[in-house]
């Protein structure tokens, strides 16, 4: 009996050690002094930016903390509807609208350069990251991504 149950403990132990294992990736080899490693261009790009550059989602809203204190963000990435002196509306490709108040605060990026809000046109693509509270969302930055920036269609 005592066999049984030392050989049911072995096959669970296997069964749970080896998926977490093999999860783990070996690591890789350090690059050398040799070799040509590209320098890190990203190396000064807003974190936030570089982030939402990478992702594939369409909107979203985190709580952060800030100053000590929790703070609620959100971010959109898609086209813009409309524009006004103080406000932007954007539409997902989820279809969800969101309009963002703007001030001379927000900082306005188009084709990687600095640019202002009156550069940003209806039908634009644009990321947007700013703070919410409550329904009320203010834009902080608002980037019209250049055709560098523009994700790759995946090949099927």
């Amino acid at each position: 009996m005592a066999a049984v149950g030392a050989a049911g403990l072995l096959g669970l132990g296997l069964y749970l050690a080896v998926p977490a294992a093999a999860a783990k990736p070996s690591p890789s080899a350090s690059p050398t002094a040799s070799s040509s490693a590209a320098p890190d261009r990203h190396k000064h790009r807003h974190p936030r930016l570089h982030a939402a550059r990478g992702m594939r989602g369409v909107h979203g809203e985190m709580t952060v903390r800030r100053d000590g204190k929790f703070v609620e963000m959100a971010w959109q990435r898609g086209e813009v509807t409309a524009r006004t002196g103080t406000s932007l509306t954007v539409r997902s490709a989820d279809g969800v609208s969101w309009t963002w108040s703007t001030s001379a605060d927000t900082k306005v990026r188009k084709n990687r350069a600095k640019a202002a809000l009156g550069d940003v046109a209806g039908g634009d693509q644009v990321v947007v990251w700013g703070d919410r509270s409550g329904t009320a969302r203010t834009a902080k930055i608002v980037r019209v991504p250049g055709a560098k920036d523009r994700p790759r269609p995946t090949p099927s």
